[in-house]
């Protein structure tokens, strides 16, 4: 930490942003989607045991699979727009967490590469370029078994495509978690495998390539209502509709072509198609429609195929013997497939809403340049242009006609840092971004919002108080043009008007001696709709005040531990504050001991076995013998109680 600089012409202005693989290693992971817990004032949300992607919280964004979070995998989005489940669906879960060299994360829109979906930010999960060889299984508590394995596929004298440098791996992961403390086990299933190829193909290329599968299936619980506990019908951990549950898979080829001129430019051109299938079974308000068959869904996102390009320049030289940095970008990427909603009983088939053929394509242009306008002064601004092609057709439309609608949207950006010296800098940062909108929504009604704005800036510090600690400050503003948001599950574009957000973020990280760290992570956000009249205007599950911290000794060899804790405040569920959401404080201990060529691990979650809810809601439900009306109440996903998991990892050559 001692050698750690705050300057803005290094990476390290990034500093607190940058996640570690030693940070991966000694906090609870059990999936890749558990990793975007590492990054500051994040918290996630499961509905379902693991199989669906998860609820996601920042800066006072309720986002819920991915539509106001952007994530990327090795440059490929993995947010999908017009989904059968929510727009801007991001589902992680075929990542293996040990692939994962590092996160990389953006708070807020200021970065031009960003476009669709990062409105409270973004993350990019950089995979590994060379692996030890090595075996991994796990067994925890309530059915959890899981193995993993990494064999690099060249030895370091072994060639492939140059005399260069060169790597290649696979890597692959199967897991089974009954999480049988539900009444109806959950019965995650999981497969994931690997494959990657870097190489230096001569002196001024390398060359990437990429390749996964993944495939789960799983039962679910749901979201329960607490009357249903309160009037004994079933358990905390019961399920009003036992049938939830479903399967999903996505297949990625990803290739990365990189060019080094002479005068320092590099030149990126990256190819990546996925093929991706979902087919869930949910059921959020039980009687309330369908009095007899009951109000199940289902959402089928049939064969969709996505294609895409990414493209970069970057140059760095010399305009009044300061120096000036440019890039310039170009993206495309094409969403492909069926997207269909019915009524389901038992997860049969009664009928169905709505099925069409999606055809959803973007296209964006950016330019970001940094220029050094003193030694201790740096501005940097940019501007991205995004253009969207909208086609839905429903396949029981009688006529030929094509649904089809094309809009744009200019991004401007404006960031300025100032280095005190080598520990303090200070910094403001500014931009526009936006989320789209899904795609029925769009071709059915042509003068909604399409891509409702969002404006964001913050003013903060990064500094050093003393040699051996790391500070990061900031107060922050996000301005929404429209809270607008589609859910899948009725079938409904919900616009609900402009919103804003304020708040401030404080992270801190504290070596006390060589192996023994501190840190802290504390996020407010205060947020409201700023056309409803006061005690009206809650913006429903939007997180207030968040914290993570921990203890953690590291040590290359030997014993290596952290104990922390995460915690959310109660919040409210709806406009009025009528019902809240309840809040959590949580430990969680991981420790490990590495000999030779073992390592021996156990972690424990929720370690004092606190009684909590994961995933909530303000749902109008109504179950079997009750009035038609319904209840309007909390409905809640249980959070899981004490986990334990122990490990053994053997590393070989």
């Amino acid at each position: 930490m001692s050698e750690v600089t705050v300057t803005s012409n290094r990476t390290l202005v990034q500093a607190m942003n940058t996640i570690s693989s030693v940070d991966m290693q000694l906090r609870p992971v059990n999936s890749a989607q558990d990793l975007i817990r590492l990054i500051p004032g994040l918290f996630i949300a499961q509905h379902q045991g693991g199989g669906k992607a998860e609820q996601i919280f920042l800066r006072g964004f309720d986002a819920d699979h991915g539509t106001d979070f952007a994530e990327f995998w090795d440059g490929i989005p993995i947010n999908m727009p017009s989904h059968a489940h929510g727009q801007g669906y991001a589902d992680s879960h075929f990542m293996i967490p040990e692939t994962i060299d590092q996160i990389e994360v953006s708070k807020g829109i200021y970065a031009t590469r960003f476009g669709d979906f990062a409105t409270s930010g973004a993350a990019e999960f950089t995979t590994k370029k060379y692996v030890d060889n090595m075996v991994k299984t796990e067994i925890g508590t309530y059915g959890l078994n899981r193995i993993m394995g990494m064999v690099n596929l060249l030895g370091k004298e072994q060639h492939l495509l140059s005399k260069y440098n060169e790597s290649a791996y696979i890597a692959v992961e199967n897991m089974y978690n009954s999480v049988n403390y539900f009444v109806n086990p959950q019965d995650y299933r999981r497969f994931s495998t690997f494959g990657k190829y870097y190489g230096q193909l001569s002196e001024r290329t390398t060359l990437t390539v990429e390749g996964s599968y993944f495939r789960a299936t799983w039962n679910g619980s749901g979201q329960v209502p607490q009357r249903a506990i309160d009037e004994g019908l079933i358990t905390r951990f019961g399920a009003i509709d036992p049938s939830e549950g479903g399967q999903t898979d996505r297949t990625n080829v990803n290739v990365i072509l990189k060019t080094f001129y002479s005068n320092g430019a590099v030149l990126k051109n990256q190819f990546y198609y996925s093929y991706y299938q979902l087919n869930l079974f949910t059921d959020f308000t039980f009687f309330l429609v369908d009095t007899v068959h009951g109000d199940g869904i289902n959402q089928r996102d049939k064969g969709r195929n996505i294609y895409g390009y990414n493209g970069s320049y970057e140059i760095n030289k010399l305009v009044g013997g300061r120096n000036f940095k440019s890039v310039f970008g170009l993206t495309t990427k094409a969403d492909v497939g069926e997207i269909s909603l019915r009524h389901q009983e038992d997860r049969v088939v009664l009928d169905t809403v709505s099925i069409g053929n999606l055809y959803e394509q973007s296209f964006s242009a950016y330019m970001d340049e940094t220029y050094q306008l003193s030694d201790k002064f740096f501005i940097n601004g940019g501007v991205r242009a995004d253009a969207f092609y909208f086609n839905y057709k429903e396949v029981r439309q009688i006529d030929n006609t094509t649904s089809a609608v094309t809009t744009a949207k200019i991004s401007p950006k404006l960031n300025l840092y100032y280095d005190v010296n080598s520990n303090v800098q200070f910094f403001i940062r500014s931009g526009y971004g936006f989320h789209s909108n899904d795609a029925r929504v769009v071709v059915a009604n042509p003068n909604v919002t399409t891509l409702p704005a969002a404006l964001g800036y913050e003013i903060g510090s990064t500094f050093k108080p003393f040699k051996n600690m790391l500070v990061n400050a900031v107060l922050w503003g996000i301005h929404l043009q429209n809270e607008l948001t589609y859910n899948a599950d009725i079938a409904a574009d919900q616009i609900n008007g402009p919103t804003q957000r304020l708040g401030a973020d404080l992270s801190m990280r504290y070596q006390l001696t060589k192996i023994l760290f501190l840190d802290l992570d504390v996020n407010y956000s205060h947020g409201s709709y700023t056309d409803l009249p006061e005690g009206q205007n809650y913006i429903a599950l939007a997180p207030t005040l968040t914290s993570v911290a921990g203890i953690t000794v590291k040590q290359a060899k030997g014993f290596s531990g952290s104990l922390r804790y995460r915690a959310i405040d109660a919040r409210p569920a709806n406009g009025d504050n009528s019902v809240v959401a309840k809040g959590y404080f949580l430990f969680d201990a991981v420790a490990s001991y590495r000999v030779k060529n073992y390592q021996f691990g156990i972690t424990v979650e929720n370690v004092l076995n606190v009684v909590w809810n994961e995933a909530q809601f303000d749902t109008l439900t109504r179950l079997k013998g009750e009035p038609v009306a319904g209840v309007d109440e909390l409905c809640f996903t249980p959070g899981a109680p004490r986990l334990i998991k122990g490990s053994i990892s053997y590393f070989f050559k």
